[in-house]
């Protein structure tokens, strides 16, 4: 076991008709002058913005708006948005959506509290020394950003997707019903349940430490996710299961599965960020996509583990060497993915690249972390390169 700090400030309110008590909240974690961010028009059609501003209005909070986010977050509306903080004086960021919104309203945070360009701490050029306070209503489960320390932006100039980590844009409080989850579509749903899974996985996959309770929780977690994923393709309806979709991804990535661990691997996120900020694809469809294809390059380095994941996650059984039991458990997930109409493979995605953009992606996914990427197998750029290859 590797030492370890677990920090999750993010005071959750949790289930039907919560978002009524935004405005108290803000009040409460000392906001005053909010910038209202969201995305398209969903929240605006089902009514949920009315009630955010009636909720608002109440509390005698100042509101400005900022709309127009969309799915792989673009930094021009992160300067639209830092700009408009400073101009109206903003002291608290509200985002209502999901993982795109909530990332979107972090880097403006991000802005707001520092000088200076801000894609510098996407860069690495830098390290942000604060973030205005960020609140959250979460409308799709999937990036578990609502209690997480990061954020996703795309910059166009270049196509370039970069995440950047730091405590101070944990949000202050997540406000989670999951009805608000109903509006989406199956294939949104699906996409959102493995990101889930990924965020869950790529921490399972380590290469040093480790707890038994931390790889017990990890395992209930994905089986959890598993189980309600089919339950929401038959039956979109049904509270229970996005209930339990819904506080699944939170715990998937607000650190808890990675007590005791390395940090996991994170291969097949950086390995999809590239997918998606050159094709603008759903990013858990991208994973998906992506998953197999990096699980057979790597699993001989620890196959004994992903023939634990075989067993304890995918329900394998029978005798079987470590390297058998793990392509089985590997052929199970893709299985899986199939069964909630996910791609398994870039030309399922709708994507073909040309070897020379093979390469541009591969470059600039080792280049964005500075070195190899991954722990079970640290890769280089050929290796990412014969990944995309092996996914087409």
């Amino acid at each position: 076991m590797k030492n370890f700090a677990y920090y999750t400030p993010t005071q959750v309110v949790f289930g039907k008709a919560v978002e009524e008590e935004t405005g108290r909240l803000i009040r409460e974690a000392g906001g005053s002058r909010v910038l209202l961010h969201y995305g398209g028009g969903s929240v605006e059609r089902s009514g949920l913005l009315s009630r955010i501003r009636a909720s608002l209005e109440k509390e005698g909070l100042f509101r400005v708006e900022l709309g127009g986010v969309v799915p792989n977050p673009r930094l021009s509306l992160v300067h639209e948005g830092i700009a408009l903080g400073r101009k109206e004086g903003v002291d608290f960021v509200l985002a209502v959506g999901g993982g795109s919104v909530i990332d979107s309203a972090k880097a403006i945070g991000y802005g707001l509290a520092n000088e200076g360009e801000v894609w510098d701490f996407y860069e690495r050029k830098r390290k942000a020394k604060g973030c205005a306070p960020i609140g959250v209503v979460l409308t799709i489960a999937a990036a578990g950003s609502e209690m997480s320390s990061s954020c996703v932006i795309t910059n166009e100039d270049g196509w370039i997707k970069r995440g950047y980590s730091s405590e101070y844009s944990r949000p202050r409080f997540a406000v989670m019903n999951p009805e608000l989850t109903m509006t989406l579509s199956a294939y949104q749903t699906a996409s959102g349940c493995v990101d889930i899974l990924m965020h869950t996985m790529e921490r399972y996959f380590y290469r040093d430490g480790g707890m038994e309770l931390t790889d017990g929780i990890a395992e209930s977690l994905l089986r959890t996710v598993m189980k309600n994923a089919l339950i929401l393709r038959d039956d979109p309806s049904c509270y229970d299961a996005r209930a339990e979709i819904m506080w699944a991804g939170s715990l998937s990535h607000n650190g808890l599965t990675g007590c005791g661990t390395d940090g996991g691997d994170w291969a097949s996120h950086k390995i999809e960020h590239e997918l998606s900020g050159l094709f603008d694809v759903a990013h858990g469809a991208g994973l998906a996509a992506v998953w197999g294809s990096w699980a057979r390059y790597v699993y001989r380095e620890d196959a004994a583990r992903f023939a634990r994941f075989a067993q304890n996650v995918m329900g394998v059984s029978g005798a079987g060497t470590h390297e058998e039991m793990a392509e089985k458990g590997i052929k199970a997930m893709e299985n899986f993915f199939r069964a909630l109409n996910m791609p398994t493979s870039l030309a399922e995605l709708g994507v073909s690249p040309t070897e020379e953009e093979i390469r541009t992606m591969a470059e600039k996914c080792v280049r964005g972390v500075g070195g190899p990427v991954g722990v079970v197998r640290p890769l280089e750029v050929e290796d990412i390169e014969n990944i995309y290859r092996m996914a087409k």
